[in-house]
């Protein structure tokens, strides 16, 4: 009998987004083959200690969206370069003895800062292990709204008006700002997923309140424009072939797509799956995600999002390299109505972290 390939699914981490990740990897360890895989819990404080979890308790209150938590009461772990996937037991280290774990790939659902933004595939790279998803330099630019609106507009993409400001910058006035952008703005952190730290600003009194939520999260704000219209999202998949899954749309019933609009309120959002749009406004959304995920430099997933103006014009808004795998996110949905269900896409996201890996492999490091 073939041996199972021991994936480790490192989740949790040190994001605003971290209990997000706690749900995503709750439905990755229950849709995953266990025929094919042994799935190896690998959960990430808020601390940034990395625990092996038990499976049968990593989580508490694991179905409770609002209380969610990882269970820290684990062995630490550690990933050192090039261990080609040992992970390590620190007491065991600390003691001279040798108690440790081999994983033949990595299946990184972080979101958000210290997971999806270049970093732990950094690591993942200098340990030598495979890793499903983007690598640093993709995961990097599509963190960063500031620098992936700057390579989308230079590759001729449509995007909306912007400006970033940093913290330390000028801060110009809400006049400035709305004649050059409109009103009302968005502001954000450049580097934040799943609108933690976004504030929808109409009026001058709202504006500095929003730059500070905006610079807790990060020292770069991006203030953009308002563009009225229909929100579309659509999954992008693939190695060497890439692959568009058909458009949803996105009905938020708060005052936009908020984080407890997506995460914490049932009723906060309606879903609608495939979007009902013309053929023609499907084949564009499909042909847009596909050459913002090549222009971004993408590999295995990605789910870019997009605005539908009345006069059918198509606005790309971002990218997200690792988006949720919740109950209710939408890029698994959107491949399960294309024709492929949850269990077969996390296999196929396996497949092409080791597809690469292996071509990796082929090329010289050293003369």
């Amino acid at each position: 009998m073939e041996r199972k390939l021991r994936v480790g699914i490192l989740f949790g981490g040190k994001s605003a987004e971290h209990e997000v990740s706690l749900q995503s990897a709750k439905n990755i360890f229950d849709a995953i083959d266990r025929e094919k895989y042994e799935p190896i819990l690998i959960g990430i404080d808020k601390s940034g200690r990395w625990l092996l979890n038990d499976e049968s308790n990593f989580l508490l209150n694991a179905n409770d969206p609002k209380r969610i938590r990882l269970n820290t009461s684990s062995d630490a772990v550690a990933l050192v370069p090039q261990s080609k996937g040992t992970i390590s037991n620190l007491s065991a280290l600390k003691n001279g003895s040798a108690n440790n774990s081999a994983i033949d790939v990595i299946f990184p659902v972080l979101h958000g800062p210290f997971g999806e933004d270049g970093t732990v595939q950094g690591l993942l790279k200098l340990a030598d292990i495979p890793f499903v998803g983007s690598g640093v330099l993709a995961s990097a630019v599509g963190m960063d709204k500031d620098v992936m609106k700057r390579l989308l507009r230079d590759a001729g993409l449509p995007i909306g008006k912007f400006r970033s400001l940093r913290a330390d910058d000028d801060v110009p006035s809400y006049e400035e700002v709305s004649s050059e952008l409109g009103s009302p703005v968005f502001i954000k952190p450049a580097n934040m997923g799943s609108s933690v730290g976004v504030s929808k600003v109409k009026k001058q009194r709202d504006y500095l309140p929003a730059l500070r939520d905006a610079f807790e999260y990060d020292t770069k704000a991006v203030i953009e424009e308002f563009i009225p219209g229909r929100e579309l999202e659509c999954s992008v998949l693939g190695g060497n072939e890439i692959m568009a899954s058909i458009p949803g749309e996105v009905k938020s019933r708060h005052e936009f797509y908020s984080y407890n609009a997506k995460y914490i309120d049932k009723k906060g959002a309606e879903l609608i799956i495939p979007a009902k749009v013309p053929v023609e406004t499907i084949q564009r959304v499909q042909e847009l995600a596909i050459a913002v995920f090549k222009t971004l430099c993408c590999d295995g997933l990605a789910r870019v999002d997009f605005f539908l103006k009345e006069d059918g014009n198509i606005i790309v808004n971002e990218i997200n390299t690792m988006p949720g795998f919740t109950k209710i996110s939408m890029y698994p949905k959107l491949w399960e109505v294309s024709g492929m269900s949850y269990t077969q896409l996390i296999d196929k996201l396996i497949g092409f972290a080791l597809e690469r890996f292996e071509k990796d492999r082929q090329l010289k490091t050293s003369l």
